[in-house]
Order: structure tokens, then C-alpha cells, then sequence
């Protein structure tokens, strides 16, 4: 903490002016009397002797006792520098210091006289009108301001606001210490008003990723369950076609065996591959029309012996070869079970069996098992 004690003066370099004691002229040095600490200097100045440099100084705090009132304005004397310097000038230290009560002032030090230099102190405000600063610079003495007057207004009472006045502070240091509260209160409402809005935020978005995610997979649970509905009645839709279709399809032949199937590969045929579906089955077996249809061709067909073609209503030809007797004729209406002929080993084969080929309306011949298999049939 500062001190209110004014730091000693240090020797000062004085011109006196001309006056009764000194002499005038051009060249008139200044003798000092008997006993003076000073020694002449040449330069028109003063300056301590070597008993002066090395004399110590003591502390000096001035009280009401020791300093006497200085009514009025001083004369001072002029110092090399320019400035005015009053050597009855005495220093007062205020000291402010911000207390968790309060502001500690100087009201409780008895007011002391200062004295400032003409040039300062023609530019300073009415002592007047700071409160509880005029009596300081007033030339009244302590019993003579009166006590009303300081009280009323204090030190203290500096930086209070015209709300804080009428709300009846009336110390400055309370005052700013209830600012600084209520800055940091607001501050920490502000603070816990954004983190609580920073939490409801998060919570907000927690909540609709959530929901999100619920309202997805529901969705992909419905598409789901809807997928397999649909694959279901399509499954369920197909096997009532395949029944209806088998209803009015048939297997040619009874007791067989599938000995070769489409597309191998032989030099057995001529065409380097097999062109048909083979069913083996002992000479004599009944062959059945497949489905309805009408007598395209009977009778003798080089290589595929006796064969009969019948013509279905799609414009799809199906050829019955190797047959032992035919029981048809061309342009016979025939129906889906209706007996056409029957297995025998004529043309070009090495045993009994029905060769069946299935040809599209263009004359491409196509897999007759995968053909069956379509219209519902198991071979």
C-alpha cells in the first residue's frame, strides 16, 4: 500500500530576486552571512557545500499541530526550468483502496492546506464544486468547515450512479463491488443460458436422429414385409397358373426313362448334336397328344422314322419321332391326353424310344424339358 508520507525535498538551486538584502548591479554576487550552508557559484546560482551533499534526511509527517493554515495565494519563486515551485508546498496522499466492505478514504485525516503554482492552478475547477474536496482547498481552517458540509458529500460518494443514489448507496466502493456482482451474475446467467440452449439443441437432434432412425426402419421393415407379401402372391399366383396350365398339358408318354437331353454333343446325330428330348420306353407304349392341337403331318420321316407333328394353337409345333404305328391323320383336332401313337425303334436309333422336339412358330428348335417344365410339368 502507497504511503501518505511526502518524500523529502532534495536542495534546490535558487536565484533569489533583487530585493533589500541583496546587492544590484551588473557582476553583484551574493555573499552569504556567517554560518550559511551555501557556497557561492560562479554561475548565478546556489550549491550545497560537502557538509550539505552529506547531510542525512529524517522523516517528516506534518499534522495539524506542526502545519498551520496557509490563507490566500503565495508568491513563488521562479526555478531555472520555467515551471513555479512554492517551497511551502506540502504533499497529501489520498489513498483508494477497494475493501469487501468498502472504499477507504481520507475523510478520517485532518484536511491539509495545499498550495499550486498560479499557471496550474488558474486551470483547476472550483474546489467548490467537488464534493467534499472544497474545504481542502478553501482558506478555512478545520473549525472552521463545517462538518454538514463534508458529510454530505464524501469522497465515497464518487462514481455512484443517479439510480444507485436514489436507491440510497451512498458508498462508491459498495457500489462498484454490487456492479462487478451484477456483471458476473449476468455473465453467468448469459453463460448458463447458452450452455442449457447448447443442451436442448443436442437433445432436439438426439431426439430427431431418433426418430429418423425409428421412422427408417419401420419403413424398411413395411418394404419388406411388402416384398415378401408381393413375392408370395406371385408365387402363389404362378403355381395356380402351372395347375391350370398341367390341367390342360400332359406328359407324352408313360413308364420312361430320359436317356439324352438337348444340346449334347455326338456323332451319333448328324447334326453333331441332339436336337430333342429322348423318353425310353418298351415298343408298343402309348404316346399322348400334349396339349390341344391340330394334325400337322403323319407318316415316314428318313431318319426320325415314323413321325407325327402337331400344330398347338400358338403356332408352336411339337414333333413325335421313332414311333412304331401312328393313330392319327393331317388335319385331325386332337386334345390335351388324346392317344396319337405309340413308341417304337424305327429310323435312326438304337432301341425303343419317343424323340420329342418342340419347334417356336419361326421353326427354331428349342429345350423340350424347359418347355414342360413352363407349363407346369415335371418330367
Amino acid at each position: 500500500m502507497a504511503s501518505n508520507k511526502p518524500a523529502p525535498e532534495s536542495p534546490s538551486r535558487f536565484v533569489p530576486e533583487c530585493g533589500a538584502d541583496y546587492a544590484s548591479g551588473p557582476g553583484t554576487a551574493y555573499v552569504p552571512a556567517q554560518g550559511s550552508d551555501y557556497a557561492i557559484d560562479r554561475g548565478n546560482g546556489f550549491r550545497a557545500d560537502d557538509a550539505d551533499s552529506e547531510r542525512t534526511w529524517e522523516e517528516w509527517n506534518p499534522t495539524e499541530e506542526s502545519v498551520r493554515p496557509v490563507r490566500g495565494k503565495h508568491r513563488v519563486a521562479k526555478q531555472r526550468s520555467g515551471l513555479a515551485r512554492s517551497s511551502t508546498v506540502l504533499g497529501v496522499g489520498v489513498i483508494a483502496a477497494v475493501g469487501a466492505g468498502g472504499m477507504a478514504t481520507a475523510q478520517s485525516k485532518p484536511p491539509v492546506s495545499i498550495s499550486l503554482p498560479d499557471s496550474i492552478a488558474d486551470n483547476l475547477p472550483d474546489a467548490k464544486s467537488l464534493p467534499g474536496v472544497g474545504a481542502l482547498f478553501s482558506g478555512e481552517t478545520k473549525a472552521e468547515t463545517p462538518v454538514a458540509a463534508t458529510a454530505a458529500a464524501p469522497l465515497t460518494t464518487a462514481g455512484i450512479t443517479t439510480a444507485e443514489a436514489e436507491q440510497g448507496t451512498t458508498d462508491a466502493g459498495e457500489a462498484l463491488r454490487a456492479r462487478i456482482l451484477q456483471q458476473a451474475e449476468q455473465q453467468q446467467d448469459a453463460a448458463d443460458a447458452e450452455a442449457k440452449a447448447a443442451e436442448e439443441k443436442a437433445a432436439a437432434e438426439k431426439a430427431a436422429a431418433e426418430a429418423k432412425k425409428q421412422q427408417d426402419e419401420a419403413e424398411a421393415k413395411a418394404a419388406a414385409e411388402k416384398k415378401k407379401a408381393e413375392e408370395e402372391a406371385k408365387r402363389k399366383a404362378e403355381a395356380l397358373r402351372l395347375a391350370k396350365l398341367a390341367a390342360s398339358y400332359a406328359i407324352p408318354t408313360s413308364s420312361y426313362t430320359i436317356t439324352s437331353t438337348f444340346g449334347e454333343a455326338g456323332s451319333m446325330w448328324s447334326s453333331g448334336y441332339h436336337t430333342g428330348l429322348d423318353f425310353a420306353a418298351p415298343t408298343g407304349t402309348p404316346i399322348k397328344a400334349i396339349h390341344t392341337g391340330t394334325i400337322k403331318s403323319a407318316g415316314w420321316s428318313g431318319a426320325y422314322g415314323y413321325r407325327t407333328v402337331l400344330e398347338l394353337e400358338d403356332g408352336t409345333e411339337l414333333w413325335f419321332c421313332h414311333q412304331s404305328s401312328i393313330g392319327v391323320t393331317v388335319g385331325q383336332k386332337v386334345t390335351t391326353g388324346d392317344t396319337i401313337g405309340r413308341v417304337g425303334a424305327t429310323g435312326n436309333v438304337t432301341g425303343p424310344h419317343l424323340h420329342l422336339e418342340v419347334h417356336t412358330p419361326d421353326g427354331t428348335g428349342i429345350d423340350p424339358m424347359a418347355w414342360l417344365r413352363a407349363r407346369g410339368l415335371t418330367v
